[in-house]
């Protein structure tokens, strides 16, 4: 007999390999099994206090048991980095709702979604929210989609339009900031002044994402100490080169997939 924790509860078994043990609880064949942060199906010999997880297939597991599956998906290092990391996204359109859901996707514990304004049909077309959204905020409707992506992260809402004033207090605690702006105006204000109160926090902004095709040209580029451009730097929304889906959708990619690289690294860090 020796003592294993089991989803995260201590558990005596007489079991002396994974398979032998997790054939016992495991209900189906597909259940993912993880031992010691690492997922696998090879049968094991069992130590004294091995940390033993079943993910049961279509079925939402505690928090203990999706972290353990997160961790052991992106490696245990990379996601608890993840996990004590907080992310701000500014504005929650095309661009931010993408990332914000990438984001809560992939752990990052505390994620700050801000904008001031309503879904309504006409972002339908490109941002990442329903028909059953129509009228609700988008930092309310957000928030709540990803509750049901992933419940276990902190998501702090703030309703407003970022100005100068408020720039100054909104981002205290925060790892990194995105920009995903409409506004062009709204875009210069806060690469402009974002640096004045934040010198050491990254600041990942977008410009040219129009249209569709030539994917390839969006790319990352570090402008300058913790400021960085995704985008092609050239696309705006015209005539019969509007604002679609799958290139907002490219552009968000690189955002989010930019700040899980900085988090990783610890790039934002001063």
């Amino acid at each position: 007999m020796m003592q294993v924790k089991f989803n995260g509860k201590e558990l005596d078994t007489q079991f002396k390999t994974s398979l032998e043990f997790f054939k016992n609880v495991s209900k189906n064949e597909n259940d993912v099994w993880i031992i010691n942060g690492f997922a696998t199906k090879e049968n094991i010999a069992l130590k004294e206090n091995d940390e033993l997880f079943c993910i049961e297939k279509c079925v939402m597991p505690p928090k203990e048991a999706l972290e353990a599956m997160m961790s052991a998906r992106h490696t245990p290092k990379v996601y608890e980095k993840l996990k004590n990391s907080s992310v701000a996204v500014c504005g929650l359109g095309g661009l931010g709702s993408h990332i914000a859901i990438n984001l809560a996707r992939s752990g990052v514990g505390h994620l700050k979604l801000i904008d001031f304004d309503v879904i309504e049909p006409s972002n339908l077309n490109r941002q990442a929210y329903r028909v059953s959204d129509l009228g609700k905020l988008k930092t309310q409707a957000l928030k709540e989609q990803i509750n049901e992506i992933n419940p276990y992260i902190s998501v702090e809402i703030c309703t407003l339009k970022i100005d100068e004033n408020n720039l100054k207090s909104l981002f205290k605690d925060i790892d990194i900031v995105c920009e995903a702006f409409d506004s062009a105006a709204a875009k210069a204000m806060l690469a402009q002044n974002f640096h004045k109160f934040y010198p050491s926090t990254s600041l990942i902004c977008a410009s040219g994402l129009a249209g569709y095709g030539n994917s390839n040209a969006i790319q990352t580029k570090k402008i300058a100490q913790n400021f960085y451009m995704c985008g092609d730097l050239v696309s705006e929304a015209k005539p019969g080169n509007g604002l679609m889906a799958p290139r907002v959708n490219i552009c968000a990619g690189h955002q989010a997939n930019l700040v899980l690289e900085l988090l990783v690294k610890n790039e934002n860090k001063s």
